[in-house]
């Protein structure tokens, strides 16, 4: 079981958005929009929901939950 998310997509169709610009919007640092981009971290509700309000999408469009075989 996982989070997935399209935030390495959304800021290239943001206007190439890189990942401090992110994350300077969200109030965390450039290491923690990589982790949560690769994957390697579940962003608390409030950074995935800033997330989504930079980006003006529904929560649901940036982040999925994946159940992984077991």
């Amino acid at each position: 079981m996982g989070i997935e998310n399209s935030i390495r997509t959304l800021r290239f169709h943001h206007r190439e958005m890189t990942q401090q610009e992110l994350a300077d919007r969200i109030g965390v640092t450039r290491q923690t929009v990589n982790a949560i981009e690769g994957n390697k971290y579940s962003p608390s509700l409030e950074v995935a929901f800033r997330i989504a309000e930079v980006f003006g999408k529904p929560l649901e469009e940036v982040f999925q939950y994946v159940a992984k075989p077991g």
